[in-house]
Protein backbone atom coordinates (compact mmCIF):
# COMPACT_ATOMS: atom_id res chain seq x y z
CA UNK A 1 0.00 0.00 0.00
CA UNK A 2 1.48 3.22 -0.86
CA UNK A 3 1.51 6.68 1.77
CA UNK A 4 -1.30 8.40 -0.39
CA UNK A 5 -3.63 5.51 0.30
CA UNK A 6 -2.23 4.73 4.06
CA UNK A 7 -3.43 8.66 5.12
CA UNK A 8 -6.69 8.53 3.50
CA UNK A 9 -7.16 5.13 5.70
CA UNK A 10 -5.69 6.76 8.53
CA UNK A 11 -8.20 9.78 8.02
CA UNK A 12 -11.57 7.51 8.10
CA UNK A 13 -10.63 6.53 11.32
CA UNK A 14 -9.78 9.79 12.51
CA UNK A 15 -13.21 11.39 11.71
CA UNK A 16 -15.79 11.57 14.25
CA UNK A 17 -18.55 10.90 11.91
CA UNK A 18 -16.57 7.38 10.83
CA UNK A 19 -18.85 5.12 12.56
CA UNK A 20 -21.89 5.96 11.44
CA UNK A 21 -23.31 3.26 8.89
CA UNK A 22 -20.88 0.86 10.52
CA UNK A 23 -22.09 -2.39 11.95
CA UNK A 24 -20.91 -3.84 14.99
CA UNK A 25 -18.20 -6.79 14.39
CA UNK A 26 -20.27 -10.02 15.08
CA UNK A 27 -17.34 -11.53 16.26
CA UNK A 28 -13.85 -10.32 16.49
CA UNK A 29 -11.28 -12.10 18.33
CA UNK A 30 -9.19 -9.79 20.85
CA UNK A 31 -5.89 -10.82 22.40
CA UNK A 32 -6.46 -14.26 21.24
CA UNK A 33 -9.86 -14.74 22.78
CA UNK A 34 -12.83 -14.98 20.35
CA UNK A 35 -15.94 -12.47 21.48
CA UNK A 36 -19.35 -12.74 20.40
CA UNK A 37 -19.41 -8.34 20.16
CA UNK A 38 -22.51 -8.12 19.16
CA UNK A 39 -24.57 -10.38 21.34
CA UNK A 40 -21.91 -8.87 24.37
CA UNK A 41 -23.37 -5.13 23.26
CA UNK A 42 -26.56 -5.97 23.29
CA UNK A 43 -26.60 -8.16 26.48
CA UNK A 44 -25.40 -5.15 28.22
CA UNK A 45 -27.85 -2.46 26.73
CA UNK A 46 -30.79 -4.65 27.46
CA UNK A 47 -30.20 -4.21 31.44
CA UNK A 48 -32.03 -1.43 32.94
CA UNK A 49 -29.71 -0.72 35.77
CA UNK A 50 -25.82 -1.80 35.72
CA UNK A 51 -24.69 -3.81 38.83
CA UNK A 52 -21.27 -3.25 40.09
CA UNK A 53 -19.65 -6.52 38.87
CA UNK A 54 -21.45 -6.14 35.36
CA UNK A 55 -20.29 -2.81 35.25
CA UNK A 56 -16.59 -3.91 36.53
CA UNK A 57 -17.26 -6.26 33.59
CA UNK A 58 -18.24 -3.82 30.98
CA UNK A 59 -15.43 -1.88 31.85
CA UNK A 60 -12.64 -4.61 31.42
CA UNK A 61 -14.44 -5.20 27.82
CA UNK A 62 -13.76 -1.51 27.18
CA UNK A 63 -9.95 -1.70 28.33
CA UNK A 64 -9.65 -4.81 25.94
CA UNK A 65 -11.56 -3.18 22.85
CA UNK A 66 -9.37 0.39 23.08
CA UNK A 67 -6.10 -1.96 23.30
CA UNK A 68 -7.18 -3.90 20.25
CA UNK A 69 -8.12 -0.87 18.36
CA UNK A 70 -4.84 0.47 18.80
CA UNK A 71 -2.81 -2.54 17.86
CA UNK A 72 -5.05 -2.82 14.70
CA UNK A 73 -4.37 1.32 14.40
CA UNK A 74 -0.88 0.15 14.64
CA UNK A 75 -0.17 -2.55 12.11
CA UNK A 76 -2.17 -0.08 9.92
CA UNK A 77 0.21 2.65 10.67
CA UNK A 78 3.95 0.67 10.73
CA UNK A 79 3.14 -2.54 8.51
CA UNK A 80 3.78 -3.57 5.01
CA UNK A 81 0.22 -4.58 3.74
CA UNK A 82 -2.25 -4.28 1.08
CA UNK A 83 -5.11 -1.92 0.56
CA UNK A 84 -7.05 -4.77 0.52
CA UNK A 85 -6.38 -5.63 4.18
CA UNK A 86 -6.04 -2.12 4.87
CA UNK A 87 -9.55 -1.45 4.09
CA UNK A 88 -10.43 -4.26 6.05
CA UNK A 89 -8.79 -3.40 9.44
CA UNK A 90 -10.18 0.36 8.67
CA UNK A 91 -13.75 -1.56 8.78
CA UNK A 92 -12.74 -3.54 11.83
CA UNK A 93 -11.20 -0.58 13.85
CA UNK A 94 -14.62 1.55 13.16
CA UNK A 95 -16.63 -1.30 14.59
CA UNK A 96 -15.01 -1.41 17.55
CA UNK A 97 -15.79 2.14 17.51
CA UNK A 98 -19.54 1.54 17.37
CA UNK A 99 -18.92 -1.20 20.38
CA UNK A 100 -17.13 1.90 22.36
CA UNK A 101 -19.74 4.20 21.67
CA UNK A 102 -22.05 1.94 22.50
CA UNK A 103 -20.82 0.80 25.88
CA UNK A 104 -19.89 4.44 26.85
CA UNK A 105 -23.55 5.35 26.39
CA UNK A 106 -24.88 2.79 28.73
CA UNK A 107 -25.08 5.17 31.63
CA UNK A 108 -26.64 7.75 29.89
CA UNK A 109 -30.75 7.98 30.06
CA UNK A 110 -32.05 7.56 26.14
CA UNK A 111 -33.64 10.39 24.22
CA UNK A 112 -37.39 9.57 25.04
CA UNK A 113 -36.30 9.00 29.30
CA UNK A 114 -34.69 12.29 29.02
CA UNK A 115 -37.38 13.99 27.35
CA UNK A 116 -39.98 12.15 30.06
CA UNK A 117 -37.91 13.38 32.77
CA UNK A 118 -37.64 17.00 31.96
CA UNK A 119 -41.90 16.48 31.63
CA UNK A 120 -41.66 15.14 35.19
CA UNK A 121 -40.06 17.92 36.37
CA UNK A 122 -41.16 20.62 34.85
CA UNK A 123 -44.88 19.08 36.20
CA UNK A 124 -43.58 19.06 39.65
CA UNK A 125 -41.97 22.68 39.58
CA UNK A 126 -45.76 23.90 38.39
CA UNK A 127 -47.37 21.66 40.82
CA UNK A 128 -44.84 23.40 43.95
CA UNK A 129 -45.36 27.22 42.16
CA UNK A 130 -49.46 26.30 42.48
CA UNK A 131 -49.04 25.20 45.98
CA UNK A 132 -47.34 28.29 46.90
CA UNK A 133 -50.55 30.30 45.95
CA UNK A 134 -52.71 31.68 48.91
Amino acid sequence: MNDRKRRQLLEKIRRPSGTLGTDLPAEITVQGTEIDLTEFVFECKRLETIPDEERDRIEEMKRKLRRERLARKQRLVREDISETEGERLVQTILGLDRALTALDGLDEPSIGEQIRRKKLEDARELLSLINQQP
